[in-house]
């Protein structure tokens, strides 16, 4: 289809070749390089795309990129009615692709779409350099910004099960040979002794984050004994997740312009207006065509917003493709099993764009915010608590003096609005879910609203 050449033209005087995508180590990143790579990109259009999706997709592509350490110096465009099985594109393609590569110096070629091993050993073969998928950026960019030892171990567990299927090329080594009774033979391969390596070290992260989700469960558990619900932050990476979160809360968690500044999920406690605590929790953010790998990895942060009672939908109202974005963060939600957790529109950024205002005013129980100015947030907390109390209902409770047992139940379990002595005992107007209100049923006066 065509192809968009670095305006500047020529080629790099010198090019650090390799290494991009190649996970040295167990998490080792692409870090403080002397030289940034010279990237081609790859998209191809089938049914029932279209070529604009395909852009669109690409120039978040180039965004990934530029986030990982590279430079995207060309593009090129195909359309197809299905994927070649051999090299995705096809031979002819890739030998066009080879030589727009050529062309521009590049380093590498990243396709768009995630590539089956024996199409990026042929591609890399035509291509004569390496061949890498839209998944081996974004598990660059996870080890480039995991911090805690849990991200660690979830980004390297996702490496490991990518980098598995593709143990190629050393067959032929042998690492031992016969030479007596019993060594006699072609000995074990190379690549026999790598996968082995990979699967034990692929086991015992398995093992660690097992546990570690063990220890998420207590406290969730914990968490649900009190009567604050949970409200997670949810929403396409770089929109803004983690100001809002250190607006509402001074968390003080890293935010900065760029994809996936922060990976680690953080849970502060927020008391709301109408008095109402929450426990509020930032996750990873989404994006289009997001790794496999990475789902089942970050499952045990990703259970934060499967256990969520809301979902604060943040998402950047300045942006090219909200709308694009929103759904591309809900069919995550679907796939790890949140899509039925009610959830709440945040439209972000309005300082950068009356785009977030105007959407808001058309969609209906949504709020506009700019979480770096602080623009909106008192109507998100007022949202927010709208919310949660819509999930309790009002109650007034009667209970004896000589029951402190169940007026520590009713704090425990409720949020006490105002509580004072009258006639035969302690009268309270407390807000309970409707579980809280059969176990307290016995000493219930009257149930005056749902609100």
């Amino acid at each position: 289809m065509g192809d968009r050449n670095d305006p500047s033209g020529g080629k790099a005087g010198e090019s650090h070749r390799g290494g991009f995508g190649e996970f040295g180590g167990e998490t080792s990143a692409l870090i403080d390089r002397t030289f940034r790579e010279r990237i081609v990109l790859v998209g191809v259009t089938t049914p029932p795309d279209h070529p604009d999706d395909t852009d669109a997709s690409l120039d978040e592509l180039a965004l990934l990129v530029d986030t990982a350490g590279a430079d995207e110096v060309a593009r090129v465009h195909q359309r197809r009615d299905a994927p070649d099985p051999a090299t995705y594109v096809g031979k002819g393609k890739a030998q066009e692709i080879k030589e727009i590569s050529e062309g521009v110096d590049s380093d590498t070629v990243v396709f768009d779409d995630e590539l089956t091993p024996s199409q990026q050993f042929n591609l890399e073969q035509i291509l004569g350099r390496t061949a890498l998928d839209r998944t081996a950026v974004i598990l660059d960019i996870f080890a480039q910004n995991a911090s805690s030892q849990e991200g660690k171990a979830q980004v390297e567990l996702a490496q490991l099960k990518y980098r598995l299927p593709r143990l190629r090329g050393m067959g032929k080594k042998l690492s031992q040979q016969g030479g007596g009774i019993g060594t006699r033979g072609p000995g074990e391969t190379q690549l026999e002794v790598d996968r082995r390596r990979l699967l034990r070290r692929v086991h015992k992260l398995e093992a660690d984050l097992r546990q570690v989700s063990k220890v998420r469960d207590t406290q969730s558990k914990a968490r649900k004994r009190t009567s604050n619900r949970r409200v997670a932050i949810v929403g396409y990476t770089n929109a803004g997740k983690s100001t809002v979160l250190n607006r509402l809360t001074d968390a003080g968690v890293l935010s900065e312009n760029r994809l996936f500044a922060t990976l680690d999920a953080t849970t502060r406690r927020l008391q709301l207006p109408g008095g109402e605590m929450i426990f509020l929790t930032d996750t990873v953010g989404f994006v289009r065509k997001l790794p496999t790998q990475l789902v089942e990895a970050f499952k045990s942060t990703l259970d934060v917003v499967i256990d969520a009672d809301i979902l604060v939908h943040v998402i950047d109202g300045s942006g090219p493709d909200p709308w694009g974005q929103v759904a591309a963060v809900r069919y995550v939600l679907e796939e790890i099993g949140a899509g039925e957790v009610p959830e709440l529109l945040v439209f972000n950024k309005a300082d950068l764009s009356d785009d977030a205002v105007r959407l808001a005013e058309r969609t209906e129980g949504s709020v506009a915010v700019s979480a770096a100015t602080g623009q909106g947030i008192d109507d998100l907390l007022l949202a927010i608590g709208d919310r949660v109390r819509s999930m309790t209902e009002l109650c007034e409770l009667l209970i004896p003096f000589a029951r402190g047992d169940v007026l520590a139940k009713a704090h425990r379990e409720g949020q006490v609005l105002s509580e004072e002595a009258g006639d035969g005992g302690m009268r309270l107007r407390v807000r309970l879910e409707p579980s809280s209100k059969s176990r307290l049923g016995e000493w219930l006066v009257d149930a005056t609203e749902q609100v």
